[in-house]
Order: structure tokens, then sequence, then C-alpha cells
């Protein structure tokens, strides 16, 4: 704790879950409080241990009092790897093209390379869109179901540059009998196309008609959560409750939880692939590890990533794996097993992707048909007019709320945590404030009367050093 027991979110009830009553915060010295008043834990970690300041602005009505900041940037802040903030210009993503191998669900279609491609015939080179590109790589990741004993595992396919050839060749998996596949697929750039003859065969879904999600995509996702659940329901396949942070005694977050969420949560995957000299790629194991020195690893700008590689282990949690058949059956996580654990272990509420979601945005308005085509693909159920608290507004409102809290609860130990993007912010705790504010921005809470609960203090470089959290509660109007 910063100088004592840092605590925005007020007690907690019988079921672990937050009562709000006014904000605050208790260090060694005495504090004059007062009803209304905002308080602002600023955490500067830019070197040295976190030092903790209290600020306390006391505009009319108790509001806050003093000019915010604008820290949010003009780009999505996808998980892991694309958080953007004020200042901060990100090289933009490329629009590419990836081509399927015929009949992907099959053992021989996984270990066949996916060919990221440019749009429009232009050349991998012309268009950018190769695997060296950090702003255009491309990452596919299968999750397996065996239905017969309820038995999960996962398949990393490879992606290569059209026009290349693996730096290895593909491990060729061996699939249980009436094995269940389903594929999910992650882009770094700006949005990415599926083309291929296997695209129609296996139901791969890109959005809604022309309008893609972006960059994400996915293949016979609806057959493998209702075979999951089957599975579930015959017990023969028993999903482990996410569990409880020992250093917190708090629930561990899973990708519903409104602690993490972001404007597009459940993006993206936690594929990885080595990257040679000479730009060619070759799946993530210890073989290719060994026989390829010198190789760089490429990885996904994921939620999934973020979740189980940074806020997990810096609770002392550890996600859900299943064997790794493209690793020698090493333990593996996924996106689809992130789903499946939050689906079985999140409590109320829960995150689902909502309306304002930029992926699921139709011609720049509300789509509850995409919304439903993209909760489809991470086992979500369909939006509902009764499930208030992933409307935009109530999804809006809960993530400023439950995040805000949850950063400020754990600020000593997320700011003593790497950093997913140290040109984002500089430790775990200042890169979730980014993400925080950009998403406000990206999600148009503004419009629903809500306030953005995070001041960002940025280096002459855009990047965030410190986090002002501001824990007066948002009510949505």
């Amino acid at each position: 704790m910063l100088g004592g027991a840092v605590n925005g979110s007020g007690a907690r009830d019988a079921h672990g879950r937050t009562r709000r009553r006014a904000a605050r915060m208790a260090v060694p010295l005495a504090v004059p409080m007062a009803l209304g008043l905002t308080l602002g834990v600023v955490l500067a970690v830019s070197s040295g241990p976190p030092v903790a300041h209290i600020t306390q602005t006391l505009g009319a009505h108790g509001k806050a009092g003093k000019a915010r900041g604008a820290a949010h940037g003009p780009a999505q802040a996808h998980g892991a790897a694309q958080a953007h903030v004020a200042a901060q210009a990100a090289a933009p993503g490329a629009d590419c093209v990836l081509i399927m191998p015929p009949d992907p669900l099959s053992a021989r279609g996984l270990a066949t390379p996916y060919q990221l491609t440019g749009p429009r015939g232009m050349t991998p080179r012309r268009s950018g869109c190769t695997e060296s590109n950090p702003n255009a790589s491309a990452f596919v990741q299968a999750t397996i179901l065996d239905p017969r004993t309820g038995r999960l595992y996962t398949y990393e396919p490879l992606v290569i540059t059209r026009g290349t050839v693996p730096a290895a060749a593909p491990a060729a998996p061996r699939l249980p009998r009436g094995a269940v596949t389903g594929i999910m697929i992650g882009s770094n750039g700006q949005t990415l196309t599926l083309a291929g003859t296997g695209r129609a065969g296996a139901h791969c879904v890109n959005g809604r008609g022309t309008s893609v999600f972006g960059e994400v995509a996915y293949c016979d996702s609806a057959a493998f959560y209702r075979a999951a659940r089957r599975a579930e329901a015959l017990g023969k396949l028993a999903i482990p409750a996410p569990g409880v942070s020992p250093y917190t005694g708090q629930p561990c977050p899973t990708t519903r939880s409104f602690e993490i969420v972001d404007q597009d949560q459940s993006d993206n995957v936690t594929a990885e692939y080595l990257l040679t000299r000479d730009g060619r790629t070759a799946q993530r194991n210890r073989a290719n590890s060994r026989a390829l020195p010198g190789a760089v690893t490429l990885a996904n700008g994921s939620d999934n990533v973020l979740l189980d590689g940074f806020v997990l282990p810096a609770l002392g949690c550890s996600p859900f794996t299943a064997p790794d058949l493209s690793d020698g059956g090493r333990p593996g996580t996924s996106q689809a097993l992130n789903e499946l654990s939050a689906a079985a272990g999140q409590r109320a509420p829960a995150a689902l992707v909502p309306e304002n979601d930029p992926m699921t945005l139709l011609n720049g308005r509300f789509s509850t048909a995409k919304t439903d085509l993209y909760r489809l693909s991470v086992g979500q159920p369909p939006v509902s007019p009764y499930q208030a608290a992933d409307s935009p507004a109530g999804y809006c409102a809960n993530m400023l709320n439950a995040q805000t809290a949850f950063l400020a609860d754990n600020a000593a130990r997320l700011s003593a945590a790497p950093s997913p993007v140290p040109s984002a912010g500089t430790n775990l705790l200042t890169f979730m404030g980014a993400r925080l504010s950009a998403s406000f921005a990206n999600l148009g809470c503004a419009q629903f009367g809500l306030t953005d609960t995070v001041q960002l203090t940025l280096d002459r470089n855009g990047v965030a050093t410190a986090v002002t959290l501001l824990l007066d509660r948002q009510m949505q109007r």
C-alpha cells in the first residue's frame, strides 16, 4: 500500500463486491474529509517507489473544480499493445487481407500457413501488409474440444507473409476423433479481411456484410461454444473457477470484469510467432526457439495478453490453460479459454461487448445485429434490453466505477509490474490508466453525462508517467 492503506472503493459486501460510500483514502496523516469532496489519488511512478499524494478539489455541487486536461488518444486503445494517449501519435495500422488455407478446421488445415497480403491485389511490400510490420501482423489461434471426453486443447496456426515460406514447418497436430474447433483471428493492423477457399466451409465471420469488425474475425465459434456448453451440462467439461488473488483476497479478474475491460473488450488472441532476420515466421515453440537463434517474438495487441500475461501475474492469479498441440502439449492460453473461464466464473455485473464498441458499429451507428455477431465469436449471449449493465451508458458507467476503484485499490502492486507497452505507460498502472481514459473517449461516454475519471501526467514523448484517479461514483444520465 502507498503510505498506509489506499482505499478508493469503500467497503465490501458479503460477496466481495464494492459498496460505494464516499471516496476515501487512508494515509498516516489526518486529512479532512467532506461529503461530495472529489479525491484524486496521484500516483507518481516515473522513478523510484510510488509516491501517493492527495489532491482535493471542490467545485459547485461538490463536483471536480479544476480543469481536466485531455488524455485521450486519436485511435483505439487495444489491450496489451495498442494504447494511445494524447500527443502520442502511433503509426497508422494497415488494411490487409488474410488468405485462409483450405479446410482450416482439420488437422491438415491447422498446419497449413495462412498468408498475409495487401488489399485490392497490392503486394505485401507495397501495402505494408507483412508479418514483420508491427502495425500489420496477423495471428491465428485455435481452441479444440474433444466432445467425448471434455478435454480442451489449443493450437496456433502460422501466418506467413505471402510470397515467403515458413522459417520452420508448422507442427502437425493430432486431433481427437469428432473434435470441435473454434478459430479466432487477430491483427495489429487497422482492418483485416478474410479471403481464400477455406472461409465459407469453416463458417467464418468477418463482420456484418461489408462492414468488418476491424482487426478480428472468427471461424466456427458458435459450434465450439455450443459443444462446450453441452459438455459442461453432461459433466464432461469442468471449467476451473478464476480463483481469488492471494495478495488482495478479491476474485481474480476475467475478460468480462469491468475492472479491466476497455472500449473493445474480448478482442485479439494470445498467439505468438517467431520472426527471423530475413522476415520469415515460425510457430513459437521450444523446438523452434532452439533452432532459430536470434529470432524475435511477434505478439498480438490483445486484451487477452493483458489479462494472462500482466494483470493476473501481478495479482498472483493464473490463467486457464490447456495442452498446446503446436508446442508439444505444454500448457497454453487462448482467447476462447479466457471466455470459457469468464462465462463460468465472472460475478455480476459481467461486462459483455456493448453496442458502442467501435468494432460493432455499422456505418458509425449502433447495430444490435453486428454486436450479436461479435458476441457470438466469444460465446456471449445476444444483446438484451433487460441487461442494463452492458447498455452503452451502463457499460461506460460500470467500466469507470469498477476500473477506477480497481486501479486505486491495487495501485502499488500494478505500479510495480511492467508495462505491456512502455511507449504508452511507464508501468502496468499508468498503461491501464491511459487505456481507461482512451476508452472513455472512444466509447463516447461523455454523452451519457459521465466524467473521465483519469488524468494523465505525460512526459515530452507522450508517455504516461503518473495517473490521477478521481473516485467519485459516476452516475449515467
